[in-house]
């Protein structure tokens, strides 16, 4: 099986194009295998780009643990980036059909190549239920929450998969390593949660780490970063239009007065090469 391994600010998947090898039989095993970093080829787990009967493409992607998930900002545009240098759609504006619904995706060619894509990533879900979180609000702002032996106020927002925020004055590898896990399982969470930190710098720009669910500590996480502005907006804690400084690099977050939240950030082919079955 053909394979390519990509990253989006450090967020880094393998990517397997379906328009030409065949769909694999156990996902969920070979996600757990090939993003096996000293074992495998190494991830954040693994990206399917397939075809779509109602866009130019559809993702589906599996977390490092074989877990399914919903969306990525930053896979879908590393997908992107991949369809039109590799020459499925070769068009600078793309639609990408994932578990959020139909994505649109603006292309910054340069040179005959992406470098940089825009995403439309939608309206943020904002109703506990449909986050889902059985903390109350809708949105849940400032909610309490107990995890290990802190007590802390969190808000909850799901864009297309869901996220705890916490903002934090420093964050610590306490807060990502020790408290993130039991964030990410903790019962108020009936489908897990990803789990952000974020330290506020400005009203422009705020630090941000973040355990994923199903993938632990990531250098980036795009749909967390559009979850976390529109929190940063929600608590008056930031302007609408932002710069999150990640671990792998800064990502650019608007929550237009329309209510779409935009994300502008890089996507980078690192290797390709050949996997064998075990």
């Amino acid at each position: 099986m053909r394979f390519t391994k990509m990253h989006g600010a450090g967020n880094d998947y393998v990517y397997v194009n379906c328009f030409e090898e065949k769909f694999p039989a156990d996902v969920a095993k070979l996600a757990i295998e090939i993003s096996d970093r000293h074992f495998g080829v190494g991830g954040d787990g693994l990206v399917l780009i397939c075809p779509s009967e109602v866009a130019d493409a559809r993702m589906r992607m599996w977390n490092a643990d074989g877990s399914e998930a919903e969306m990525c900002g930053n896979a879908v545009r590393c997908v992107a980036k991949y369809l039109f240098d590799h020459g499925i759609a070769r068009r600078e504006t793309l639609r990408i059909e994932t578990g959020r619904g139909v994505l649109t995706l603006q292309c910054d060619v340069d040179g005959g190549r992406v470098g940089q894509v825009r995403v439309n990533m939608g309206p943020p879900i904002l109703k506990s239920t449909d986050i889902p979180t059985t903390l109350p609000g809708d949105p849940p702002i400032r909610q309490k929450l107990t995890a290990g032996d802190r007590t802390f106020e969190v808000t909850c927002v799901s864009m297309g998969n869901p996220h705890c925020v916490t903002f934090v004055d420093q964050i610590t590898d306490d807060w990502v390593l020790r408290i993130g896990p039991q964030i990410e399982k903790h019962l108020a969470f009936p489908r897990r949660v990803n789990a952000e930190f974020i330290q506020v710098l400005s009203p422009t720009e705020f630090n941000m780490r973040v355990w994923e669910r199903g993938s632990g500590e990531t250098w980036a996480c795009g749909t967390g970063a559009c979850a976390s502005v529109v929190a940063a907006v929600l608590n008056n804690l930031t302007d609408r239009k932002v710069t999150a400084h990640l671990r792998g690099g800064d990502l650019l977050l608007e929550w237009a007065e329309t209510g779409e939240v935009y994300m502008t950030g890089p996507a980078v082919e690192v290797c390709s090469g050949v996997s064998e079955p075990r």
